[in-house]
């Protein structure tokens, strides 16, 4: 299929699109789905590789953790579109981030391989070429490519747009009348609605091709959320919920603009997290600086291009290095090649009519997931300092590499927050789960990633700093003293 040619002034196509909408929008902007979707069956789902006309529109909700949304079983109503979709699509419970920082987390949910492979854990490193990105197989296979973004950790200079026909950052139109606000971060230019706005343009330029469409979400991050928002309260737990609830509404908003297109019934939406955020559960607000639970488990929602009566959902532990293995073969398109997730197909035709091979659904079953975070990615000149998870069965266990006296293991059974450190209690679990650790950072593919250093300038390095992190620049050398 021939592909329109993208244009350098693409955002003329985005911002003309979004003058004849944002009206439209603006006037219900309370909006609550369901929208008028077909009806579908599990089995349905699994053969929409047979068709030829499914987008995707894949949504990222930068540092949203799941147990915040109501989706998830809080008591706030903080994600009710989000849940409305659940119902009738695809939930997975138990969803494990690669990382707690989003390039390291990103890098590894795009390439289906863990940090340790995918040599993105500093913040200098950057991918090549040699990476391979779900979007170029997806471009390869006829489909559009598009990219907006609004987190500089994922900018084209750290490699992420490859594979993007289109890949930019919306320009930042208005804070006005968006309150709240993330004290270990400075504001971030504009809102997640100049991000939907360009969404928006987008559908209407390429509404009769076929597309993939990345939409990458900041507000939570920011905690940040409009001034008709609900009222939590005054603390930055309450800014936070709020802040989900806002970005629920952009979501609604994109599900509202698909129908306005007639493209709902041919388009399946993802819905997924980086990382999620600390309030002090281990003693820290924010994310980067750890691999507890509150930072690690993430919401996964797929959004058919129909409505499956009753919903299914997937209480198996699963990963974000498992997503594109799934997109991709539900699509019926090439594999990842260097692939560690594991496509989640079978999960899910397990509750459909016709059960999966059995094989199939093993290697999906009581299997290890694993984190990583190099507590040295924002110091240039430190040297690593790396901290891995494990999640099996009804533990997780951490160890810090270079401090062997920090370990935790939590004993997911009894202590479903994961609050207890139960090392000294179950010695022996601790030691398997150590062993299994220890095997996963020894593992060495034959065919590695190749990765480069990038030096940034002081304008990205300011960038990165205003949302919240501590990024070092390289020490400069001094001049040899003459003789």
């Amino acid at each position: 299929m021939a592909k329109p040619k993208i244009l350098n002034s693409a955002w003329i196509y985005f911002v003309a699109a979004a003058l004849l909408i944002v009206g439209a929008v603006a006037s219900q902007f309370e909006i609550n789905l369901p929208r008028e979707r077909p009806t579908g069956t599990v089995e349905d789902f699994l053969k929409l590789g047979e068709r030829e006309d499914v987008n995707v529109l894949f949504i990222v909700i930068d540092t949203l953790r799941a147990d915040r949304m109501d989706t998830y079983g809080a008591e706030r109503k903080t994600s009710p579109n989000m849940t409305e979709l659940a119902s009738t699509g695809i939930l997975f419970n138990a969803v494990e981030s690669q990382s707690s920082w989003t390039k390291a987390s990103m890098a590894s949910m795009w390439q289906g391989i863990y940090p340790e492979r995918t040599g993105i854990q500093r913040y200098m490193k950057s991918m090549t070429d040699d990476a391979q990105m779900p979007a170029e197989i997806m471009r390869d296979g006829g489909f559009v490519t598009g990219g907006i973004w609004r987190n500089g950790w994922v900018a084209a200079n750290f490699g992420f747009n490859q594979g993007f026909d289109l890949y930019v950052r919306p320009r930042p139109v208005t804070r006005r009348g968006m309150q709240g606000g993330n004290p270990s971060a400075h504001g971030l230019s504009g809102t997640d609605y100049d991000a939907t706005e360009g969404a928006f343009g987008f559908l209407d330029s390429y509404k009769n091709d076929r597309w993939f469409l990345y939409l990458h979400y900041m507000d939570v991050h920011q905690y940040l959320y409009a001034d008709t928002s609900p009222v939590y309260g005054t603390n930055l737990l309450d800014f936070y919920d709020a802040s989900i609830h806002w970005v629920d509404r952009n979501i609604a908003f994109m599900m509202d603009a698909l129908q306005d297109q007639n493209l709902a019934d041919k388009t399946m939406v993802v819905i997924m997290s980086d990382h999620g955020e600390g309030f002090w559960e281990h003693g820290q607000e924010g994310h980067a600086r750890t691999l507890f639970k509150e930072v690690q488990h993430v919401p996964l929602i797929i959004v058919p291009p129909f409505k499956i009566p009753g919903g299914v959902v997937v209480n198996e532990q699963v990963a974000n290095v498992d997503i594109w293995p799934t997109i991709l073969d539900i699509l019926d398109l090439p594999p990842l090649e260097r692939a560690e997730g594991k496509s989640l197909l079978p999960l899910i035709a397990a509750q459909g009519s016709t059960p999966p091979p059995a094989d199939k659904l093993a290697e999906l079953t009581d299997r290890a997931v694993f984190s990583q975070l190099d507590l040295s990615w924002g110091k240039v000149d430190n040297p690593s300092d790396s901290i891995t998870a494990i999640v099996k069965g009804d533990h997780r266990a951490i160890v810090r590499q270079t401090q062997e006296a920090q370990q935790w293991l939590f004993d997911r059974s009894s202590d479903p927050m994961e609050l207890k450190n139960v090392v000294a209690e179950q010695p022996e679990v601790y030691a398997d789960l150590r062993s299994e650790i220890q095997a996963f950072l020894d593992y060495e593919p034959e065919n590695a990633v190749e990765t480069r250093e990038i030096e940034l300038d002081d304008m990205a390095l300011h960038q990165l700093r205003a949302l919240g992190y501590i990024v070092e620049p390289r020490t400069k050398a001094r001049p040899a003293a003459k003789e």
